[in-house]
């Protein structure tokens, strides 16, 4: 009989070492070295401060940032915006939820399908016209999506999950 028990325990442990070698270790995010300008929270699998991914406006100027040309509803004229496609950050964070809960910096909050988040979709803008956003001026971060490329975002829900002043994301499931 101890050698059954023997015998099983050797078995799980290899098959749980196996498994760790399978998956690897979860990507780890940097920490951050300035303020951070971006948390998010909630089911993420990839942190770097207690248990939350931060980002500060160096990290994000470092990721993969896509940049494009749409017009507004709160801008006149084209305007530039340089910012981590949503997907993207997403897949940073290992996030696995079904809706993101955004909020903006005096606690305005917004929910967004996380089924938005596709490439060449929204982005969480960090420059506006080539330049930092300040929070007068809808900053530091804002989503935005790519309005001009396709009417089914030219519509009042999207114009409403276009979250500026935005500070933090929580991924619920």
């Amino acid at each position: 009989m101890v050698s059954l028990f023997s015998n099983l325990r050797n078995f799980l442990g290899f098959f749980a070492m196996s498994c760790a070698i399978a998956t690897g270790p979860a990507a780890a995010l940097d920490a951050v070295t300035g303020t951070p300008i971006l948390t998010v929270t909630g089911d993420v699998q990839n942190t770097n401060a207690d248990g939350v991914a931060e980002f500060d406006f160096d990290m994000l100027g470092t990721l993969d940032a896509v940049t494009f040309e749409t017009s507004t509803i709160w801008t006149d004229g084209l305007q530039t915006f340089t910012g981590i496609e949503l997907d993207d950050l997403l897949t940073l964070v290992g996030a696995e939820g079904e809706t993101l809960k955004a909020f903006a910096v005096n606690d305005y909050a917004i929910e967004i399908p996380v089924s938005d988040a596709v490439d060449g979709g929204p982005i969480v803008a960090f420059l506006h016209n080539g330049e930092p956003m300040s929070l007068r001026n809808k900053g530091p971060l804002w989503i935005v999506y790519p309005y001009d490329s396709k009417s089914d975002y030219q519509s009042e829900l999207i114009y409403s999950r276009s979250i500026w002043q935005l500070n933090r994301i929580e991924v619920q499931r």
